[in-house]
C-alpha cells in the first residue's frame, strides 16, 4: 500500500470493544436492546476496517449476569471472526462478569483468583488485568496483583505495552455516579505503571467515549455495544440510551498511538468517492495524486 501522507503503516492494528452484556438465553436488554445483535453488528463494523486487525480487545463486561452459557455464546460470535482475520482475542474481566463462569467459560479453567493475563501480538505486549471487585461494581487491584504487574512490567516488550482494564482510572467530569464505583487508590497503580514501557490503557465500564492520561500514559474508554450513557441528559443523574454505540480503532506507531471512534450506526451517506479511487491512486505518481486531492480546481474536488 503505497505511503500517501507523512507516516508510514501503523506497526499495530488494535479493535478496542467494550462491554458488550450478553444476556443468558438471548434475552433483550431492558426489554428493548438486542445486545447478541449489537455484538454481531460491532464486527460487522469491523470487517470494513483495513487493514484488518491483529488484536481484538474487549474490556469487560462480557455478560450482564454472568451466565455460564452466556461465554459458551460469546466464544461462538467472537472467535469464528477473529480466526477468520488472524487476530488474537484479548478477553478482560468487568464489574458484570463473574470469575468462575468467566474463568471457566472463556480459558476452560477452574481458577477463580484474579484473571490477569498477558498476550503478546507480534511483539505487543497487552496486559488484561482484572480490576474487578467479587460483590461489588466498584474496582481495585490487590496489592498481589500489583506486584504481579510489576514483574511483568519489569522486563520491556518489544513493542512496548497496553493495559486492558475494565475500570478506567481518570476522573468523570460527565457521569459523577461513576466516581461512586471507579477505581479504587489510583495512584497504587500510577506508581507501577509510571517509566515502564506500558504506551497505553485501554478502559470501558463508563458506556461513553472518553479520553485522558494516567501516570503520563493516554487513557482511552471505549463506548459499549449494548447502551450507552447520555452525557448530558436532562432532569436525570444517569440516563441509558440506545443510542451511540460504538468500539475504537487504536493505531500503534513508533512514538504514539492514534485512537479512532467507530459508531455501530451507519450514517445516511450525503457524498462519497468510490473504493475505485484507492486502486487508481496505486498506479499514479504520488504528486500526480496530491494535486488530484489538493487542487480545489480539480475534478477530484469537483
Amino acid at each position: 500500500m503505497k505511503q500517501l501522507g507523512q507516516y508510514a503503516a501503523p506497526r499495530h492494528v488494535v479493535a478496542h470493544l467494550s462491554d458488550p452484556h450478553l444476556i443468558g438465553g438471548g434475552g433483550l436488554h431492558y426489554g428493548v436492546i438486542d445486545n447478541d445483535a449489537n455484538l454481531r453488528r460491532t464486527l460487522d463494523r469491523l470487517a470494513a476496517v483495513h487493514p484488518a486487525p491483529q488484536a481484538i480487545v474487549f474490556t469487560g463486561d462480557l455478560a450482564d449476569r454472568a451466565e455460564p452459557d452466556v461465554y459458551d455464546t460469546l466464544r461462538s460470535i467472537v472467535e469464528p471472526f477473529a480466526a477468520g482475520i488472524g487476530a488474537t482475542v484479548v478477553w478482560t474481566m468487568g464489574n458484570h462478569d463473574e470469575r468462575a463462569p468467566y474463568a471457566r467459560g472463556l480459558f476452560d479453567s477452574d481458577d477463580t483468583g484474579p484473571q490477569d493475563r498477558v498476550h503478546e501480538v507480534d511483539g505487543l505486549r497487552i496486559v488484561a488485568l482484572d480490576t474487578s471487585v467479587p460483590g461489588y461494581h466498584h474496582g481495585d487491584l490487590t496489592p498481589d496483583q500489583l506486584a504481579w504487574l510489576t514483574d511483568v512490567l519489569a522486563t520491556p516488550a518489544e513493542h512496548g505495552t497496553l493495559l486492558a482494564m475494565h475500570h478506567p482510572p481518570l476522573p468523570v467530569p460527565m457521569l459523577r455516579a461513576a466516581e461512586l464505583i471507579e477505581l479504587h487508590d489510583q495512584q497504587a497503580l500510577a506508581d507501577v505503571v509510571a517509566g515502564t514501557d506500558v504506551r497505553g490503557i485501554l478502559a470501558g465500564h463508563l458506556h461513553l467515549s472518553t479520553w485522558s492520561t494516567f501516570a503520563g500514559v493516554p487513557v482511552s474508554v471505549a463506548a459499549a455495544s449494548c447502551y450507552t450513557t447520555d452525557p448530558a441528559p436532562e432532569d436525570r443523574f444517569v440516563s441509558g440510551v440506545d443510542a451511540n454505540q460504538a468500539f475504537t480503532m487504536v493505531h500503534t506507531y513508533d512514538d504514539r498511538l492514534v485512537h479512532t471512534l467507530v459508531p455501530l450506526e451507519r450514517g445516511v451517506e450525503v457524498s462519497h468517492i468510490g473504493s475505485d479511487i484507492a486502486e487508481a491512486l496505486e498506479t499514479i505518481p504520488l504528486e500526480q495524486a496530491r494535486e488530484l486531492a489538493s487542487s480545489k480546481t480539480s475534478q477530484f474536488n469537483s
